[in-house]
This record gives C-alpha cells, structure tokens and sequence, in this order.
C-alpha cells in the first residue's frame, strides 16, 4: 500500500501546486489579500506530500519492493543499501521525482525567505514556481509514474548500472539538481517584476543571493560530476563536451552571466534587459538539459529515457515557460529605462563584455551540441562533434573571457582613468608575463603558442585577484574588504587556478599503454610500474580482478596501486576501476585492459600535472560564492525591509 499512498501524495501535491499557481496570481492582480495569504500554506502543503512520495519511493527500494516497476529496473537484493537508497535518481522516473523534490525544497525556502518582502511581490514569485511545479508533477504522473505496478512482482531486480554504482552517485546528482532546479527561482523573480513591475535594485538584491546558491550548487555539482568521471573512465578524462554534460555546463554560464548582471542593477540600476533574459535563458537552459536526458534526439551516457512522448511533454513545458516569459517580456520591455550612463573605462563596461563573452560562449556550446541533429535532419549526413571541436571554438570565447576577469575587478565604477586602471594592472601584468612564458620551457621543457598564453592567461587572473586583499593587507589601506569582495577574489582566483590545471593536465599529459605479465618491470612517465600480481576478489555483488602494482620513483617505493575490472552479477558487463596516486603536483593514473593471453594484460598508465587543479580551483569558486552570500548588506537589506513597507516601482508610463 505504500506505493499507492505515495501516488496519492503526489496527486495532493499537483493540487496544492494548482492551487499555489492561481488563487495568489489571481489575487496579486485584483489586490485580493486574502487570496495571496493561500500561497505559503500552499506551498508548504505541497513540500509534505512530496516529501511522502520521495519517501515512500525510498521505502521501495530499501525494503526491495520488486512490485514496482521502476524498483525491479533499478534494483537487486544484493545491491548494497547505500546504492538502493541512491538507485532512486538512478533512472527517469526516480530522477523526475528528485527534480521535483528539490523544486518543492527550493520553494519551501523561498517562502521563508520571502516574508519581508511585499505581499503581492512574494505572492507572484511563489506562483511562478508553483506554476513551474504543477507542469513538472503533472509530466510525472501522466507520463513516468514511479510508482506503477509490475504484476506479477519480479523475483529479483535487474540491479542498478553498474556505472552507477559508485560513491559519485550519492553526492553529485543531489548537488547538480539543486543548482540546476535553483535556477527557477531568479526566473520566478524575474517574471515576478515583470508582472509586478518591480525591476529596481531592491529586485536585484532580493533575486541575487539566490542566484548566488544555485550557482553554487550547479559550481559544486558539475565539479563533482567531472570528478567522477575521471576516476571512473579508463581514459582518465575529466569533460568529454557530450550533450548532457553540455547541458549542465550551459546554464552554468547562463547563471555565471547573470551574477555580474545583477551586480551591476543592484548597484546602478542599469542592465535590467540583459539581467531578465538572462534569467529566462539560464531556467530555459535548464529545462532544455532535462529534455535531452529524456529524448531519443540525442545519444548520452547520462541518458535517462528514448520515449519522443516523454520529450514533447518536456519540449512543450520548455515552450510554455520560455515563451510565456519571452511574451511577457516584449510587453514591458520598452519601459526599461536606465537609471544612467557609464563610460568606456568602466566596471560596468567590461561587466558587459563579460556578459556578451558568457552568452557567446554559450551559444558555442549550444551549436555544437545541436549541430549533429540539424546536420542530420536537413538530409547532409551525419557527423560527430566532439572534444576538439569544442575546445577549438569555445577557447575563442574563453580566453578574452577569462583575460578580462583579471580588468575588471580592479576598474571603478562610471569611470576611470586608463592611466589609472594601468598603474594597477602593470605590477600583475609582468608577473603573468614572466611566470607564463618561464614556467613550461623550466618545468616541461617545451611549451606551444597556446599553452604559454592560457597559462600566461591564468597566472594573470590569480594575481591579479589577490592583489587588492594583499595590498589592503600589507600596507593597511582602504577600508576592509566585504564578505561579497572577497567572494569575488576567491571566485576569480579559483577560475585562474582551474585554468592553469586544465591548461597543463591538457598540454603536458602522458599517456602509455603496455602489455605487462606479472613480475614485469615497466619505465614509464618518469616512473617504474612493479606489476606484482592478479588475485580475484569478491564484492557485495560483483567479482573483480584485482591487479598489485608498485609505483617507484628512482628505486623508491611511492605507493602500491590496485585498479580492478569487475563483473556484477546481473549485468554481467564488464567495468574498470582505475588505481590513482595523488598529490599537489600530479596524478598517476593506472588501469587494467583487457587480458592478453599468457597471463598478459593489457596495462594504461598515465601522468597528468596538475590535475588536482580543476577541483581545486571549482572548489575555490564555491567558497567564493558562500563568503558572497554571507555579505553583511543582504542581512541589512532584509531588516530594512521589514522595517519599511516598500511600494511597487512603475515600469509603465
């Protein structure tokens, strides 16, 4: 009966969701008050019930419910409970059901969040979302209900994917869809003030702190997913640029763009055209990702479903909110007025061309992830792009892109002498210069056009982001920083930091594979290979062979390295786990082939400097983004807010 007690929650849920996305809209309109009092009750009515479905989903899977269908295609017995409770979002329908668990979270926190704000304001923004729910709960239960029936029940479950079955799966798509879902809640600011008229810099520090947490989470997210790529892939990839990681990347940059648009509104009232849209863009980004993941158009390893009626149900969704939006937008457009000026030399001017850099990134990443499916709907063949297309054109964008952070965070706002801005900038200027060009010929001993200047390139971002906390530190002047200007230091300085790992991971990688019998010695990426022995080793539900091998450092024992192929018991086919050996510097990177006869196996072995770097510097980013949100001024704004009673700044004449 759980199961069933689970569908009836959330059709409690979609009703509530109804209810959330009419009678406070409605109200807010006809100035109603009693109706816009419905939509926190609504709303926190809704997050019960969806909480008892993902629980009673949860329940399924840990008490090997094999009734349900999605438990007997997700799950098995012998499946350790820590990847039962995990199975859940291991397939469509549970995934579905996490993505609407965390929109239910997402608006539950808005809802407290929002109670110094102006009713009518506070109502239309929860109405948004709760329009945003009911499309999503109603997708679900018309189309991927999680909790149907398999009569008669399964004797046992077809296990989860082996790929699947890795600590990464705890964490990294709870973390990815709390950014990715977040990005609905600067939407539904952003149609709020569209409907309310409110596009001040009130707007703007009400809408950023949340922004500022979904792009944490979607930062954190996309780290810890290409974390677990790179240990989990033979080829010791960390970004393979296919399309659903395309489409978690996209609204990335979306939000990224967005940030600096809101700090520009927030401070000068301008740029409120660009931080709508932007706002619409990422959220329709967001929901285009969930619509590659649950189509046939589109070939993924992160694929959840090939169901076209799934697909449309989503296309149509993706449809309804971007251009309703888009609509309501061209209607108040022509209002938006700047509330003044700025000059060439200016932060506003190169937080501009940041933006216009990020949406051309983005557009980059989007051609090269349709390109495929309009090369092959317009008859022309069909074609494969990949890693090296993107690197190719997305570095056009990235490079000036990344260049410019190291500008702008040091150039005053409306205007600035050049003269000025270029006493700043020398001192970083020649470090980077120096460091960029000395460090691959000293380090590596060769070095390409490219690699000097993205490591030129990087070095000059991380300079030039601890210079003003380093200058303020040393020689006591100006007042402190903010918790927001160290966040964007440490944010800048960690995007410097992820650039010069990727730059040399990149550039300076070793690779080689070999055939090695046990008791072979290997000289290898500057390394001895010890390969000591293969044993068989047992697991809860698999069996692997386990190969023993010593990595040595001029006769120096480093460490003992023990990468496995393991077959599961249900889903017989094969997977590879890499052995790695980390420090600050490098990783090696050794993994068992296939066997090659005569006890012979085939044998990767990998250098790559700096890697530690890229999560290092994605880490930097999150910290960055969490002093941000502490910032002092939005504990003060939300106390001025309940303090003062606010009127609805006219958009129109």
């Amino acid at each position: 009966m759980i199961p069933e007690f689970g569908q009836l929650a959330l059709a409690l849920a979609l009703c509530l969701a109804l209810v959330q996305c009419t009678l406070p809209l409605v109200g807010a309109a006809l100035g109603r008050a009693d109706w816009m009092t419905v939509v926190r009750p609504a709303a926190a009515g809704q997050f019960v019930f969806v909480a008892i479905a993902f629980g009673a989903l949860e329940y399924a899977f840990l008490h090997d419910d094999f009734s349900v269908s999605f438990v007997a295609a997700h799950s098995n017995s012998a499946l350790p409970v820590f990847y039962k409770a995990t199975a859940l979002w291991g397939g469509h329908e549970g995934s579905l059901l996490l993505w609407i668990t965390v929109l239910a979270v997402w608006t539950m926190a808005v809802a407290a969040g929002s109670r110094s704000q102006p009713q009518e304001f506070a109502s239309r923004v929860l109405g948004v979302l709760g329009i945003v729910s009911a499309g999503m709960i109603s997708f679900l239960l018309l189309t991927s209900n999680p909790f149907s029936r398999l009569i008669p029940a399964a004797a046992d479950g077809n296990d989860l994917n082996p790929l699947l079955q890795d600590p990464g799966m705890i964490i990294h798509p709870p973390t990815l869809y709390l950014g990715y879902v977040g990005v609905s809640v600067p939407f539904a600011f952003a149609v709020a003030a569209l409907l309310t008229g409110r596009l001040d810099k009130d707007w703007a520090k009400w809408t950023r702190p949340w922004t500022v947490v979904a792009w944490i989470f979607l930062t954190a997210g996309i780290t810890l997913g290409s974390w677990w790529v790179y240990y989990e892939v033979v080829g010791g990839g960390w970004w393979f640029c296919e399309p659903v990681e395309n489409s978690s990347f996209m609204p990335w940059l979306m939000t990224t763009a967005l940030l600096h648009s809101l700090a520009v509104t927030e401070r000068r009232g301008i740029f409120k055209s660009w931080t709508v849209l932007l706002a619409i863009a990422a959220f329709a980004l967001s929901l285009f990702g969930t619509f590659l993941t649950r189509s046939p158009v589109m070939i993924s390893v992160h694929a959840f479903a090939s169901d076209p009626t799934r697909g449309m149900f989503i296309l149509g969704l993706l449809a309804l909110f971007a251009g309703g939006s888009l609509l309501l937008y061209a209607f108040r457009a022509r209002n938006l007025e700047a509330e003044g000026g700025f000059k060439a030399v200016s932060r506003e001017s190169f937080l501009l061309a940041n933006n216009v850099l990020l949406v051309v990134a983005t557009i980059i990443v989007l051609w090269g992830t349709l390109q495929p499916l309009f090369i092959d709907a317009l008859g022309l063949g069909k074609i494969s792009v990949g890693r090296p297309w993107f690197d190719r054109h997305f570095l056009l964008a990235a490079i000036p892109l990344v260049a410019l952070l190291g500008i702008g965070m040091h150039t005053a706002w409306r205007m600035m002498p050049g003269d000025a801005l270029w006493r700043r900038l020398r001192l970083p200027a020649f470090v980077a210069l120096v460091l960029g060009i000395a460090t691959p010929f000293v380090v590596f001993g060769t070095a390409s056009v490219m690699a000097v200047l993205c490591v030129c390139i990087a070095v000059w971002v991380c300079v030039s982001s601890l210079l003003d906390p380093l200058r303020r530190a040393i020689f006591r002047t100006g007042a402190p920083l903010t918790r927001g200007q160290i966040g964007m230091c440490l944010a800048h300085f960690g995007v410097g930091i992820f650039m010069l790992g990727a730059t040399v991971a990149s550039s300076y990688n070793f690779e080689q594979d070999f055939a090695a019998r046990p008791g072979d010695r290997v000289q290898a990426g500057g390394y001895e290979i010890v390969f000591n022995s293969m044993r068989k080793v047992e697991g809860p539900n698999f069996v692997a062979d386990e190969g023993e091998f010593e990595l040595r450092d001029d006769g120096n024992l480093i460490t003992m390295l023990r990468p496995q192929i393991r077959t599961y018991q249900v889903q017989r086919a094969p997977m590879t786990e890499a052995a790695i050996d980390t420090n600050v510097l490098r990783d090696v990177f050794v993994a068992l082939g296939e066997p090659l006869g005569d006890n012979a196996w085939s044998v990767r072995m990998q250098v790559k400097p700096l890697i530690g770097f890229l999560w290092l510097g994605s880490g930097i980013m999150v910290l960055g983004g969490l002093f941000a949100i502490t910032d002092r001024r939005y504990r003060v704004a939300v106390r001025q807010a309940e303090r003062v009673a606010v009127q609805p700044a006219a958009v129109g004449d």
